[in-house]
């Protein structure tokens, strides 16, 4: 964390978080209701205030931005075809790898890191919440993505290579979250703000991303608190495994419920 953060007043702190919330709201208008022309004008605001206000908050603030920005190119409705699966992995790649590189090269500075094993071996409350989130899933996701009908807006799976390629693609997104929006964004808002507030600020992003990618009606409900509790166990355990585990155990479930869904008759329905 820079030294200014740990200094700051609360007035000075005040004045910080207004850009960063700001880059945080673009994503609610970017991604939560397509509004892209506001969003990128409350983006732009945000990083370029940034700049007046505390210049190593604009530096990662930029980060967070041109991540948003690269996201911000493609439609992230859910689309398994394989030219869209191809232009996804280019363009989700690319938003991690460039805040990444450019803090490493231009910056100079090694803050974004990929911690795989981090608090090594697991503890046994770490085991037990691995039990908690399959559990919690099979309990609320059927009655999420069924009775909303969210499901709906994931493709109609029914032949095998269909079925793989819906797989594949919701394990590669849960990746990807993790890398971007806890070991990216979170870990960047740390270093000014306190885990909590930065935690929120992340939390905003990663829901308007799942909310477009599919995860609407009162998703939210669900996506905020897997969102804010991803974000406090990598602060506390530094494992991306670990909460990688916890994500892809918890889309396995998604994965299910969405064949499920499409196919009952598979299950005698």
């Amino acid at each position: 964390m820079h030294a200014s953060s740990l200094t700051a007043t609360p007035t000075a702190l005040g004045w910080r978080v207004l850009p960063a919330a700001l880059v945080s709201a673009s994503a609610v208008l970017l991604f939560g209701v397509s509004a892209g022309v506001a969003g990128y004008a409350v983006l732009m605001f945000g990083v370029l205030l940034a700049w007046f206000i505390d210049r190593p908050l604009f530096r990662d603030l930029l980060l967070i931005a041109i991540g948003l920005g690269i996201i911000s190119t493609i439609s992230l409705e859910a689309n398994i075809d394989y030219p869209n699966m191809v232009l996804f992995g280019i363009v989700l790649s690319a938003a991690v790898a460039a805040p990444f590189l450019i803090q490493r090269f231009i910056y100079r500075e090694v803050v974004i890191r990929f911690p795989w094993r981090g608090s090594w071996p697991w503890t046994r409350a770490q085991w037990w919440y691995i039990v908690v989130v399959v559990v919690a899933a099979v309990v609320l996701l059927p009655l999420y993505f069924i009775g909303s009908g969210s499901y709906q807006n994931w493709p109609a799976v029914h032949e095998p290579d269909a079925i793989a390629r819906l797989f594949l693609g919701v394990n590669a997104v849960g990746i990807w979250d993790e890398l971007f929006f806890i070991c990216t964004v979170f870990t960047l808002l740390c270093r000014h703000f306190p885990v909590w507030l930065a935690n929120l600020l992340q939390a905003t992003i990663f829901v308007s991303f799942l909310w477009e990618l599919g995860y609407q009606s009162w998703g939210p409900l669900l996506t905020l608190p897997f969102a804010l509790v991803q974000g406090a166990i990598f602060r506390m355990t530094r494992s991306l495994s670990y909460v990688v585990t916890v994500h892809l155990l918890f889309d396995l479930v998604v994965f299910l419920v969405i064949v499920y869904a499409h196919n009952p008759g598979w299950f005698g329905e």
